[in-house]
C-alpha cells in the first residue's frame, strides 16, 4: 500500500491538492455520519440544501409550466436553476440506481476535484508546474470550496470553465465551445466564460486570420441560449428566468450593490449581519484579486474572466461576492500562488482557517446561505 501511494505521489503532479481535498471532503461526510448517530437527520438530509434542494424539486416535480404568482408577486421556483444538474442526477439513477441526492453529492464531489485540478492545469499553463502545484492545493483549501459537499453545479462549471481556457490557449476551438455549451447549461455565470472566448477569436482573427476561433464563442452560449428558449416555449414568456429570479430572490443586477455593502460596512463596522462581514470581506478580497492579477502580468484569457466575473458578482444583488463566487475568481487563487514561499503559507493557512468555518456555519446553520 505504501509504495503504490509513493508511486501515485511521483506520477501525479497535483498529489498535495488531491489529498487535501479528500481529507477534507471526505473528513465532513464522515463528521455529519458520526453526528447523525444523535441527531437522526440523515446525511443525506444535511448536504441537500439550498440550491440542491431546488435540483432536486426540478427533478422530481419538474419545471413550472408558467410562472408561480402569489398576490401578483412572482415567487422562487425551479425555473430559476438551469437543467444540467437535474438531468445528470436522473441519468445517474437510471444508471445505477442509487438516489439522485446520493448521486448529486457524487457528481458535486467528483467534480470538485476535476475542477481543483483543472485550476492546477491551468495556473502550470501560464506559468510552471510549481505555480500550478501550489495554485491547486491552494483552490483545495479555498473557504468556497464547501460547495463541494453539497449538491451544487459549481464543481461542473469550473471544471468545464478550466479546462475551456486551456483549450482556448491551445487554440483548439471546437474543444473550447463544447465545454463552454456544457458549462452554460449549468449556471448563468458561464457567460463569463462566453465572453472570454469572444475576446480571444477576436484577437486570434486580428493576429492570424483564424477564423475557425469563432467556433467557441458560438458554440459556448447554446446551452444557456437553450434553456432560455425552452423557457420560452415552457412558460409563454421569455424572460421567465429574469422573472423568478427578482420575483422569488429579489436578485437582480444594480450599480449600487458593491458600494452600498462597502458603506454600511464602513459607516458602522459593528452593525453588519454575518452576512454583511462576508459580503465585505469578500468584495475586499476579490479586489484584491483582480489587482493582483493585473500587478503580475497574466494572460489576457485570465485577465478578461476576472474582471467580467468580478464585475458580475459585485453588482448581483442579494449575492454578491460570497466565499462561492470568490471562489470563481479562480485566476486570483493563481496570482496567490506566485506569491514568495513564505506570504504563500499564510495565504493557504488563513484560506484553510476560513474555509473550516464556513464548513462548520453551513452545516450548522441556515443563517448564511452559500
Amino acid at each position: 500500500m505504501r509504495n503504490a501511494v509513493a508511486a501515485w505521489r511521483r506520477r501525479d503532479t497535483f498529489f498535495a491538492a488531491d489529498v487535501s481535498y479528500l481529507v477534507v471532503h471526505l473528513g465532513v461526510v464522515a463528521a455529519i455520519a458520526f453526528a447523525n448517530l444523535f441527531t437522526h437527520h440523515g446525511l443525506v438530509h444535511h448536504l441537500s440544501t439550498w440550491d440542491g434542494a431546488w435540483f432536486l424539486q426540478a427533478l422530481y416535480n419538474g419545471y413550472p409550466s408558467h410562472l408561480v404568482y402569489v398576490h401578483g408577486q412572482v415567487q422562487a421556483s425551479p425555473i430559476a436553476f438551469f437543467p444540467l444538474m437535474p438531468q445528470v442526477m436522473r441519468f445517474g439513477h437510471d444508471i445505477t440506481r442509487l438516489s439522485p441526492p446520493v448521486v448529486g453529492l457524487i457528481v458535486s464531489f467528483v467534480t470538485g476535484l476535476t475542477a481543483t485540478r483543472g485550476v492546477g492545469l491551468l495556473a502550470e499553463h501560464v506559468r510552471d508546474t510549481t505555480v500550478g502545484q501550489k495554485a491547486a492545493l491552494l483552490f483545495a483549501l479555498t473557504p468556497g470550496a464547501f460547495t463541494f459537499n453539497l449538491i451544487y453545479a459549481e464543481g461542473i462549471l469550473l471544471t468545464c470553465m478550466t479546462y475551456g481556457i486551456v483549450a482556448l490557449r491551445e487554440r483548439r476551438w471546437l474543444r473550447a465551445g463544447l465545454l463552454g455549451l456544457v458549462a452554460s447549461t449549468a449556471s448563468p455565470v458561464a457567460a463569463v466564460y462566453v465572453v472570454v472566448c469572444a475576446v480571444v477569436a477576436l484577437r486570434a482573427i486580428a493576429t492570424r486570420r483564424d477564423w475557425r476561433s469563432l467556433l467557441a464563442p458560438a458554440l459556448a452560449p447554446l446551452g444557456g441560449i437553450g434553456w432560455v428558449a425552452f423557457l420560452w416555449v415552457h412558460t409563454g414568456t421569455p424572460f421567465a428566468w429574469q422573472l423568478t429570479e427578482r420575483g422569488g430572490w429579489q436578485s437582480y443586477p444594480t450599480l449600487r450593490y458593491p458600494f452600498d455593502i462597502l458603506w454600511q460596512f464602513l459607516h458602522n463596522p459593528i452593525s453588519p449581519t454575518l452576512t454583511g462581514h462576508i459580503l465585505f470581506w469578500g468584495t475586499v478580497v476579490g479586489a484584491l484579486g483582480v489587482w493582483w492579477c493585473f500587478k503580475t502580468r497574466q494572460p489576457l484569457e485570465l485577465l478578461t474572466y476576472i474582471t467580467v466575473a468580478f464585475t458580475l458578482f459585485a453588482v448581483s444583488l442579494p449575492v454578491g461576492l460570497r466565499p462561492r463566487f470568490v471562489m470563481l475568481l479562480f485566476p486570483a487563487v493563481i496570482a496567490a500562488a506566485e506569491l514568495p514561499a513564505k506570504r504563500y503559507r499564510w495565504v493557504l493557512g488563513l484560506s484553510s482557517i476560513v474555509m473550516l468555518l464556513f464548513l462548520y456555519e453551513e452545516l450548522t446553520s441556515f443563517a448564511v446561505f452559500p
